[in-house]
């Protein structure tokens, strides 16, 4: 399968870097065809200028153009694997930022044609969706507030996607007080989970 794998932490001796290492491998090792973008190593600009915004209905092209690379790894993609932290109960705002100035309408939807209607998935060839995060908030208390971050991909995107779309969430929890060990069973766990896609 042709796997788009985006990560995005600005460490490079991170956990995170170590998981997006972990992911690599064991999907390599079964056999897929990747393609990794690492945000800040590209020095990604997440920001949404005026113009842009003022373009996003009326010149939408404009901005694919600016984006294209993204925009065509989108497209050549059969599954998307995403490998960030969990900040605030969301992703980093690069990340947010990827979301914002990459999924575009004509890239990843169609914006629905009257009020009331929904829009039209543009991606709907996507067949395969991993997410794997950690957090510092303990399990209890993002099941108490629904986990945001899990419902924006699971829910908000995952809807854009194939219907039979397959959907594996990781999520390492209290990550500021997890020890070493406790980061090798969640390693481990990344490994199998994702050497059976």
């Amino acid at each position: 399968m042709k796997l788009l794998v985006i990560y995005a932490h600005p460490v490079p001796t991170s956990f995170c870097a170590a998981v997006l290492a972990t992911a690599t491998e064991a999907l390599n090792r079964a056999g897929h065809t990747l393609r990794v973008v690492d945000l800040y190593a590209e020095n990604f600009q997440p920001i949404l200028t005026c113009e842009e915004r003022e373009a996003y209905l009326d010149n939408t092209e404009m901005l694919i153009e600016r984006e294209r690379v993204h925009v065509d790894n989108l497209h050549w993609a059969e599954g998307l694997v995403f490998v960030f932290p969990t900040w605030y109960y969301g992703p980093p705002a690069m990340l947010k930022g990827w979301l914002e100035r990459v999924w575009l309408p004509g890239v990843t939807f169609e914006v629905a044609s009257k009020k009331g209607s929904k829009t039209t998935s543009k991606i709907s060839h996507i067949k395969r969706l991993v997410v794997v995060t950690t957090s510092g908030s303990p399990r209890w208390w993002l099941t108490l507030i629904g986990n945001p971050c899990k419902r924006l991909f699971l829910r908000g995107l995952r809807i854009l996607f194939n219907r039979r779309c397959k959907s594996t969430w990781l999520q390492l929890h209290e990550m500021n007080v997890v020890s070493q060990e406790e980061r090798e069973r969640f390693l481990a766990r990344v490994e199998r989970k994702l050497a059976k896609i």
